[in-house]
């Protein structure tokens, strides 16, 4: 299916109860190796592939002053905590085994600016996060860095550093095609709720409909899943991540407006202040010379018509 052939009116506006077959109103403030072609949801082909090859490179001088972006020069390829199954922000091809969307872009524009290489498929080295394993990974420095629609919050924060935000999405609900009873956040009262275990929706549903009974999956798809076999009446998630599941799945839609708002942030080791530093002047860089709104056209903006969103503000978050 190819999502690059639907509509999306404002991402300041989304009208409920909307499924694939009218993809046009869904979004409101959506809020191995890695690159390569695009899959559907992923990028536009070989627009996606220049914006990775045409980012720029930092000076010599600037990751000669980071340790952290030193030490991935050195290795020659950025390690990012990716995710595989997050149409528009991150998907795995299932012909060529690689990622695109707007996170796996993020991360190969990222490696460029390290590296000085071209071809995306040579930029990163991918391993699979879940919302449980991102700051473990990162501890351990098994990863250099994690993009995963990861939400800034003052308690992540003691863990991990935030480049950012780049990005801001909200909680949303989903719910399955025929359910025309759950429209907005209250209606989630008495009902089993599923989300990722270790998200922020999960604080959120608690806090907001105590009388919920909240389901804990680990990624994603087993969340989609649930809904779809009847183990849960909604789904709670970032609006940005629903959103790529409807549209690639007529069975769900996502109803309501967001009731939050989630800053997404570049994770990045506690333990070395530089890399933070690095990682900011690097999306300063592409928020400036335009390859930020390029990428997002070339991923997200395949089902969102219009310009390009504002770029957030660099450090305008608690925990950022």
């Amino acid at each position: 299916m190819n999502i690059s052939d639907r509509h999306i009116v404002s991402r300041r506006t989304l009208v409920s109860g909307v499924g694939i077959g009218s993809i046009a109103t869904l979004l409101a403030a959506c809020g191995g190796s890695s690159g390569g072609k695009s899959s559907a949801a992923g990028g536009s082909g070989s627009a996606y592939d220049k914006i990775i090859a045409g980012g720029p490179v930092a000076s010599a001088a600037a990751i000669a002053a980071s340790p952290w972006a030193a030490a991935v020069k050195k290795n020659g390829v950025l390690r990012v905590g990716a995710t595989e199954t997050s149409p528009l922000f991150s998907m795995k091809s299932l012909s060529t085994g690689e990622l695109t969307g707007f996170d796996a872009g993020l991360s190969q524009l990222l490696a460029r600016y390290i590296t000085g290489k071209s071809a995306p498929k040579d930029l990163t080295k991918v391993t699979v996060v879940s919302v449980d394993t991102r700051e473990s990974l990162l501890q351990n420095g098994t990863v250099d860095a994690v993009f995963a629609t990861y939400s800034i919050t003052p308690a992540r924060a003691k863990k991990v550093a935030f480049a950012g935000p780049y990005y801001e999405s909200g909680d949303a609900i989903m719910v399955k095609a025929d359910n025309n009873d759950i429209k907005t956040v209250a209606d989630l009262a008495g009902k089993t709720v599923v989300t990722e275990s270790g998200s922020t929706a999960a604080l959120d549903i608690k806090k907001r409909v105590p009388t919920a009974k909240l389901l804990l999956l680990q990624q994603d798809a087993e969340c989609v899943a649930a809904l779809q076999q009847g183990r849960a009446d909604a789904y709670v998630l970032d609006q940005g991540i629903l959103i790529s599941d409807a549209s690639t799945n007529k069975k769900v839609k996502v109803v309501g407006q967001p009731f939050t708002k989630e800053p997404y942030g570049i994770g990045l080791p506690l333990k070395d202040p530089s890399a933070k530093k690095f990682v900011d002047a690097f999306l300063q860089e592409i928020y400036k010379n335009g390859d930020w709104a390029k990428l997002w056209k070339a991923t997200i903006g395949t089902v969102v018509s219009g310009a390009a969103p504002a770029t957030p503000t660099l450090g305008s978050v608690t925990g950022a």
